[in-house]
């Protein structure tokens, strides 16, 4: 690794290079991706950052400047790079395009893309889909926003027939040329404000999964009808629109309906028939994962996975880590881990699926109105703990809900208060909240409390 400060000059014949502004996870993909085929690169980042050692490559740290970038002959921006960023509206102004790795992967991929976006869901969602259509011949692989750079699948010696992305705004908003032959947008709920300029713009960078299909693509909407101009566009172009959400299989392709035993079942259409599982038969928990359960096994339905192997995958199903995982039961109640719910909806989702819980919240709020939960708070909670640096925002939900809430600090120290509530009721950590307050991620977290809930154990 070539590791040197940016320089004041002009990098010397940059003309047809790449600049790859950004060196974490995706940029290093990128860089990979590029050395690979032969194409000259050199990367940016204005921290100091830490690259493979067989990366050969310029990496420049330093402020970024708009007339350095502008004499490349294109800009790979990776996700965590706000667009808008003063140097890469430089190099757009001097006619230098600006995109990300989900271009190039456009550009490299001729098989079947299936792509997922959406405000909350879209990891189970995809992780789903891949396990379903690993059973169909060709294979499938996934990548993109799950954790695994959509350029690393290329790595392979034998490229899938199907590749599952799961695409964030950010990703999104910088393509031009994705065209997915099965695209579904789960929801679109407030979050980012921080990196979009508005939620018209947040809703805008979703939007353009859809843009470049056509005939014999699906697309897959919520059945709300601030979704329906979409769907008649779309049909316009004669693209195949399957809607889903909460009501009868007559009038949806697939979600859940609700049973007269107050019990629901999740469908989902094979072809003329509708396949149903009831809820109690699925070991993930929440109506908002068996949404998810029904999408996924729609796109699989539509690629021609059988019924049956659909249904032992959704009963064998349950959930993935930090997406409200039972940690099971200690001292007297059960502990779930829901700490990916970084925003009130996945929240709102998660508290929904319990009739009374102790509820842990709190964190990094960036912003975001908490009203929409006090509802929920006041019908499912008994008892609130808050951590985080600004407890504050989440302290006045719960007092406006009329809950008893009381601001707890650490992770640690909420275990410690929760286990001592209302004997019996299960604790939830669902923080409503993103976790870069106190953690590095919602993974470091979700495994913090986890060993909180452990060491009660081993003390009990």
């Amino acid at each position: 690794m070539n590791t040197v400060p940016l320089p004041d000059s002009d990098p010397a014949s940059p003309a047809d290079k790449t600049a790859i502004v950004g060196m974490g996870k995706t940029g290093i993909s990128v860089a990979r991706f590029l050395s690979q085929r032969g194409i000259v690169c050199e990367g940016f980042d204005e921290h100091p950052v830490q690259v493979p050692e067989n990366l050969d490559i310029p990496i420049h740290i330093g402020r970024l400047k708009g007339n350095i970038l502008a004499k490349f002959e294109r800009v790979i921006a990776s996700p965590g790079i706000n667009l808008n960023h003063p140097a890469l509206n430089a190099a757009r102004e001097a006619k230098v395009p600006v995109s990300g790795d989900l271009d190039l992967f456009s550009e490299a991929f001729e098989g079947d893309l299936i792509a997922i976006t959406g405000t909350n869901g879209k990891t189970t969602t995809v992780s789903l889909i891949a396990t379903l259509m690993d059973t169909l011949a060709g294979g499938i692989e996934a990548g993109g926003n799950i954790g695994r750079p959509m350029l690393d699948i290329f790595e392979d010696a034998v490229s899938a027939r199907r590749i599952v992305l799961e695409l964030s705004s950010f990703q999104l908003e910088r393509a031009k040329n994705i065209h997915p032959k099965w695209a579904a947008l789960l929801n679109v709920q407030p979050d980012h404000a921080d990196m979009h300029t508005d939620d018209v713009a947040y809703e805008a960078a979703k939007l353009r999964l859809f843009q470049e299909q056509g005939p014999g693509d699906t697309a897959m909407l919520p059945v709300d009808l601030h979704w329906d101009d979409l769907s008649r566009q779309l049909a316009d172009r004669d693209v195949r629109v399957h809607r889903f959400g909460y009501g009868a299989a007559e009038h949806l392709c697939a979600g859940i309906q609700e049973l007269e035993t107050g019990d629901w079942q999740v469908f989902w259409r094979h072809g003329d028939q509708v396949e149903y599982i009831k809820a109690s038969e699925l070991p993930a928990r929440g109506k908002h994962q068996h949404m998810n359960l029904a999408i996924a096994a729609q796109a699989a339905a539509d690629f021609g996975v059988s019924p049956s192997v659909i249904r032992l995958a959704l009963t064998s199903f349950h959930g993935l880590s930090h997406r409200l995982q039972s940690l099971g039961v200690i001292e007297g109640r059960e502990w779930f881990d829901d700490s990916k719910a970084t925003n009130p909806d996945a929240a709102k989702a998660a508290l929904e699926a319990f009739d009374q819980v102790v509820w842990i919240c709190g964190g990094l709020s960036k912003g975001v109105d908490l009203s929409t939960l006090q509802e929920s708070v006041s019908a499912h909670v008994a008892q609130a703990y808050v951590i985080g640096k600004d407890p504050k925002p989440y302290a006045e939900l719960g007092h406006n809900a009329g809950v008893p809430t009381s601001i707890a600090g650490t992770i640690e120290q909420a275990v410690g208060q929760a286990a001592r509530a209302q004997p019996g009721l299960p604790v939830l950590l669902s923080p409503a909240a993103a976790s870069q307050d106190q953690f590095s991620d919602y993974g470091e977290r979700g495994n913090k409390f986890a060993e909180a809930v452990k060491k009660l154990e081993m003390s009990a």
